[in-house]
């Protein structure tokens, strides 16, 4: 029998006084973390959720999540981390996917009404049947315009009674412990089933390539969103399992990353691209690099692919040389990774993780061998999902005896380090975010202007990607590309909607009428 919240409980059993995560003056101890999950837990049980019901969550990098997260873990259920980002057309969609019967949300900020967006897909989701709004006031009721709403329950007033004592459920280690939404580039967001073997062997496995420090435990920044897979394995389970400290950063600054770096002698960093180029490019006078860079032990990147000269440059101001791996949601995700103890080679995602094989195929399944010749890489191993929820078809069209076929095109040298060369298909990487076209152009479709449209990611300094949508509009239609794009806002969550529209009389076509994005590039 193996769960997931052990990495919580073991640490919990172990160094119940430690710090466990910290946000700005708030600091929770892994004994005060594992009541909380407890409460939840008990709270789910309540409500009549029961071991395999899903149930999903909405939340920022905030105390809540690991409360929350555990807490549906150690009831038995299936965690569903959502995107903080989506709006609820988007949110209705998932609950309904996932056949999610209850919805944790943060309320968000009035900048960002995430529990009103979420109100809104809750409704639309028939076998959800429990609102839960975390929110900073939890003896008072969620309200919408000041009038209070039916059928919401605050998080705090729901887990008040509840008891801080939990047997955790008896799951088995091939039970679905976690559901990632990932799209691929057609069709809606499909679910990847990660187990508790998946989840549990991949977070020690990211523990293994890293080593332990010698205080015993390390101190992570946590910027990466903990709802994606990245945050989630790398930071979360695997900092919890080690008896690690936490250090929460809602949304990535660079200058405030720089600065709880410093106060907080950070040991361990994990970020997108984007993220490194942001912490080089705010290091001025106030900023003591000397002191961050004794604490650093280890630096992480992971999403896309870094370019050399930020690697060698965060290697000569901070002493660190950033190592890179690779992976997706569906393999839990770590896959390759430069390996411990020797230097890693910029550019390169590494070598295959303990217990995980890869190789490159064609187009049939058949192993390219060739040293520097390019394949798609397939993946094998304790890290892969068991399947896109409900989604045979699919589900079948990528594994095969074991292996997933990733999509993503790469070379491995003689040394068998692994280079990607090409990402699947038309996916962009905007931030560190994936967006998939066919997503965005269903949804620009439905706006009365638009007759055709194709989305491309075109190059973005700081982002890497930015979204460009090139449309032929309808006869006579009056709006305009800056009006297209406020629409756009409004329909999609802020990593998705394009920054860029081109109107054009027409787009290159093939012959069957596919369109030539190639030459749209």
């Amino acid at each position: 029998m193996l769960n997931l919240s052990v990495m919580l409980e073991d640490s919990a059993r172990t160094v119940p006084d430690r710090d466990a995560v910290v946000l700005g003056d708030s600091r929770l101890t892994y004994a005060q973390i594992n009541a909380a999950t407890n409460q939840v837990a008990n709270l789910l049980v309540s409500k009549g959720i029961e071991p395999g019901d899903k149930v999903a969550l909405s939340c920022p990098n905030l105390p809540y999540f690991p409360i929350v997260y555990y807490g549906i873990l150690k009831a038995g259920a299936v965690v569903v981390p959502l995107n903080v980002l989506l709006k609820g057309r988007e949110i209705a969609y998932h609950l309904a996917d996932s056949e999610a019967t209850a919805y944790f949300c943060f309320e968000g900020t009035a900048d960002l009404p995430m529990a009103t967006e979420g109100w809104d897909g809750f409704g639309q989701a028939d076998k959800c049947k429990h609102f839960f709004v975390i929110t900073a006031d939890p003896g008072a009721p969620w309200t919408i315009d000041g009038a209070p709403v039916e059928g919401a329950e605050t998080l705090g007033a729901a887990m008040a009674n509840q008891p801080p004592t939990f047997e955790t459920a008896a799951t088995d280690e091939s039970d679905t412990a976690v559901i990632l939404y990932t799209s691929g580039t057609t069709g809606k967001p499909k679910g990847a089933e990660l187990t508790h073997a998946n989840m549990v062997f991949n977070a020690l496995g990211s523990q293994r390539l890293h080593g332990q420090p010698e205080s015993g435990r390390d101190v992570y920044l946590v910027t990466l969103p903990l709802f994606h897979s990245f945050g989630q394995t790398v930071q979360l389970n695997a900092g919890f399992g080690e008896g690690g400290t936490l250090i929460l950063l809602p949304r990535f600054d660079a200058e405030q990353a720089l600065a709880l770096m410093q106060k907080e002698n950070v040991s361990f960093f994990a970020g997108v691209p984007t993220m490194y180029w942001g912490l080089l490019g705010a290091l001025d006078e106030s900023v003591d690099v000397d002191l961050i860079a004794r604490n650093m032990r280890v630096a992480v990147s992971g999403g896309s692919s870094l370019p050399v000269e930020i690697i060698k440059d965060f290697q000569t101001r901070f002493h660190v040389q950033i190592k890179e791996g690779y992976g997706l949601s569906e393999t839990s995700p770590i896959a390759t990774f430069n390996p411990p103890g020797v230097e890693p080679r910029p550019g390169s995602i590494g070598t295959p993780i303990w217990g995980i094989e890869c190789k490159l195929i064609d187009a049939e399944w058949k192993e390219v061998t060739g040293v520097d010749e390019v394949g798609e890489i397939a993946v094998k191993g304790h890290n892969i999902m068991k399947g896109y929820y409900r989604r045979s078809e699919e589900t079948e069209a990528v594994m095969r005896d074991g292996w997933f076929r990733t999509g993503d095109l790469a070379r491995k040298d003689a040394d068998g380090y692994y280079y990607i060369v090409d990402r699947a298909k038309d996916m962009i990487i905007r931030g560190g975010f994936n967006v998939y076209p066919r997503e965005v152009e269903e949804v620009l479709m439905t706006h009365p202007a638009v007759s055709l449209v194709a989305v491309i990611g075109v190059s973005h300094e700081s982002l890497g990607e930015e979204i460009k949508a090139l449309v032929i509009k309808n006869a006579d239609d009056e709006t305009t590309e800056d009006g297209l794009i406020a629409w756009a806002k409004e329909q999609m969550a802020a990593f998705k909607y394009p920054r860029v529209v081109e109107f054009r009389e027409s787009l290159p076509m093939t012959a069957t009428g596919k369109i030539l994005k190639r030459e749209l590039r």
